[in-house]
């Protein structure tokens, strides 16, 4: 029996964890899981110690507010892991929690892996130094993130990225609508506010009174806005509630990728959800608010011209992106609005996705399964 901790601190984690899971178990039938898991992961079997949802905080006041609750689940995690001998343990993103966790159990000897690095190349560079304290194998997601672990001395693999693998070249916008119900010839905004639920609570209003001002341009437009767990859901229904105008939202439960492959034009808070978006090769507009003193502390430790994927990967500005006090609900209406008349942007928009679609392309799972069963 070859048994792996693993940990994923939200919903993007859990959905490369469980395509991981599913490689590993395809390759061997004898290997146990458990860790913290979302419903992905835990539906391939992988035993969940404590709700994914404990880790889903973002921003530095935030984080201190939870740093008690925080701090004893990896106590008791590492306590779990070394008296359930783990062979290996997988960190998957949520750098903060799982370099901490990755650190105790290699000083007792266990092997750990760390999937998707932390941005080290936008802000904190030095950091790397402590990474390699923790980690014996970084895997990860970019090809530009791997050179800065190699000049470290720390093992490293590009591994691709999971979602490229998955995604058509050409998505088909037609099945996606069917899927969902809509016209043909249907106008519809995929909006996705984020999947934390604080993102959500930042940008929930933002959100809608962008929708007011589109609706008014575009009154047959569609509107699709997507959730993966009924705690965020909430947060958006509530705020939807207090409006007096009614709107042509339809809220979702999944189905954030029928929501962006049926769409015209995606607005979405930066994070994951932008690259599939890019994958999607669809046009889309990049918005992100957190609280002004998170925000302040960020501006200073950062390296990058860009939050958004997609522009950083093209290495320039391809995708609009309105941050912070720049994310207005007049600007995120104007933005869509000159995107969807601009014929040329798009193609262009889309040449540079197809670039990245192949560059990312890496049979990913499979590849991290075969490194990670070589030692075992």
């Amino acid at each position: 029996m070859l048994r792996i901790g693993i940990v994923a601190g939200e919903a993007s984690g859990d959905i490369l964890g469980g395509l991981l899971v599913q490689a590993l178990k395809q390759k061997r039938s004898d290997i146990e899981f458990v860790g913290i898991a979302g419903p992905k992961m835990m539906r391939e079997g992988v035993q969940s110690l404590f709700p994914i949802e404990r880790l889903s905080v973002r921003g530095y006041l935030e984080v201190i507010k939870h740093a008690y609750g925080l701090i004893r689940i990896r106590q008791q995690l590492i306590k779990h892991f070394l008296n359930h001998r783990v062979d290996i343990f997988i960190g998957i993103d949520a750098p903060d929690f799982n370099f901490y966790l990755e650190k105790k159990l290699k000083k007792h000897g266990v092997k750990t892996l760390h999937y998707v690095s932390p941005s080290i190349w936008a802000w904190r560079k030095n950091r790397v130094h402590k990474i390699k304290r923790a980690v014996s194998h970084m895997l990860t997601l970019f090809p530009f993130e791997s050179e800065i672990y190699q000049q470290a001395g720390v093992p490293v693999t590009y591994v691709g990225h999971p979602l490229a693998d998955s995604m058509p070249m050409e998505p088909d916008t037609a099945a996606a609508r069917a899927v969902l119900r809509l016209k043909p010839n249907d106008l519809v905004v995929a909006m996705l506010p984020g999947s934390r639920q604080s993102e959500v609570g930042q940008h929930a209003a933002l959100f809608i009174q962008t929708v007011k001002i589109l609706h008014t341009d575009y009154p047959h437009a569609i509107f699709l806005v997507p959730f993966v767990t009924r705690e965020s859901k909430q947060i958006f229904e509530l705020a939807l509630f207090h409006e007096q105008q009614a709107l042509p939202i339809q809220i979702l439960f999944g189905h954030a990728h029928d929501a962006m492959q049926a769409s015209d034009v995606v607005i979405v808070a930066s994070g994951t959800a932008t690259l599939e978006a890019a994958l999607l090769k669809k046009p889309m507009v990049i918005t992100y608010r957190m609280p002004s003193l998170s925000w302040r502390l960020l501006k200073r430790m950062h390296l990058q011209h860009f939050v958004g994927l997609p522009n950083i990967l093209a290495g320039k500005s391809i995708v609009p992106e309105l941050l912070q006090h720049q994310a207005t609900p007049e600007k995120l209406a104007a933005a869509a609005i000159a995107m969807l008349g601009n014929t040329q942007a798009i193609a262009e928009m889309k040449a540079e996705f197809t670039k990245m679609h192949i560059s990312l392309k890496q049979n990913n799972a499979e590849k991290i399964a075969t490194l990670i069963l070589s030692d075992f």
